[in-house]
């Protein structure tokens, strides 16, 4: 398997959906950092422009003039039918990805996470892109035991879930009706910097780590032994680009699991951040009742990645949390320190 460095050499068009997203952002950072043309699609509905204009800021300008972004919704089939035109290869991020509000609201969820999606994958084939990436989840797993192997899902248990896995029915079925070679990436809590920490549908680690620094409660669903597969965001890019460049024709149609392949519980995760933060022997951790549509236990097996890919994780979950907390140090800073 060619290694990333060399593979990123080349010169090719991506289109990254949900660019202004956390890992979309991450994306687009990387493939420029590599001299690689991205346009770049966002709504600018969940995500803060403050925070992508300074992640802008950042990036050197002979390596910014390869980047156009195009304020659009996936849910306009016009609108994707033209960002998709002399593209190579399309990364799709772009969702309503949180499982409250898709019980709260399940027909938003499915109007963007399901017919925007299937708006975008039919312009790609259209446009005849070379590989179509898109970002699924491992909550389709919902209650199936793990460890979590590609084949093996259970009953879902949120509309979220759903529409991840319509998803995965409708890549699948464009790769055998049309011959687009699509590949789905099931993303394990996934963490990093520049992740978003206060609103209400925030993942666990950015949450933690904004309330150990201004010395507030974490707050945890559960009895805190749900486990989850933690995986740093710079294993998700790996996964991403390997995807797209993959010339192994059994990976087109199909869907891998991107994570750590190791299981930690919630409460082996507070343990870790506070121990990575410092100064917090005092904070305390409040149990409430657990949401509905969680799921007790999710540790991906990452071997089918592995073997048809050549994916291997880089970062482990106390390297990922070391680098998350140092960015989140300097960028928000607080009391404490």
């Amino acid at each position: 398997m060619t290694h990333l460095k060399e593979i990123l050499t080349m010169h090719k068009t991506w289109l990254v959906t949900g660019v202004s997203g956390f890992i979309g952002s991450h994306l687009l950072e990387t493939l420029l950092k590599n001299n690689q043309k991205v346009i770049g699609l966002s709504p600018f509905l969940t995500e803060k422009r403050d925070t992508f204009n300074d992640l802008l800021s950042q990036i050197p300008p002979e390596k910014l003039k390869n980047f156009s972004l195009v304020s659009g919704d996936i849910r306009d089939f016009k609108t994707c039918l033209e960002i998709t035109k002399n593209v190579d290869f399309v990364l799709h991020q772009s969702a309503l990805g949180s499982i409250p509000q898709s019980i709260k609201d399940p027909l938003s969820v499915n109007e963007v996470n399901v017919m925007g999606f299937l708006n975008i994958l039919r312009a790609s084939e259209e446009n005849k892109i070379s590989r179509f990436i898109y970002a699924s989840t491992s909550y389709v797993y919902g209650d199936s035991q793990d460890p979590n192997v590609e084949d093996k899902i259970g009953n879902l248990l949120s509309p979220y879930a759903v529409s991840k896995r319509t998803n995965e029915l409708y890549g699948q079925v464009f790769y055998r009706c049309y011959g687009l070679p699509t590949l789905g990436l099931r993303y394990f809590n996934v963490f990093g910097p520049r992740q978003e920490s206060t609103s209400p549908h925030a993942s666990v680690i950015p949450r933690w780590i904004n309330a150990l620094l201004k010395q507030e409660p974490c707050i945890i669903n559960g009895d805190g032994l749900h486990t989850r597969d933690f995986c740093y965001v710079n294993n998700v890019v790996q996964a991403n680009i390997k995807a797209a460049l993959t010339q192994n024709s059994q990976a087109f149609g199909e869907v891998f699991n991107v994570a750590s392949g190791k299981r930690t519980t919630l409460l082996e995760l507070h343990a870790l951040i506070k121990t990575f933060l410092g100064g917090c022997e005092e904070s305390k951790l409040i149990h409430r009742e657990d949401r509905p549509g969680n799921i007790k236990h999710l540790f991906a097996s990452i071997d089918k990645a592995k073997d048809v890919l050549g994916y291997h994780p880089t970062h482990s979950l106390e390297d990922g949390l070391k680098i998350t907390i140092e960015w989140v140090k300097k960028n928000q800073p607080a009391t404490l320190f």
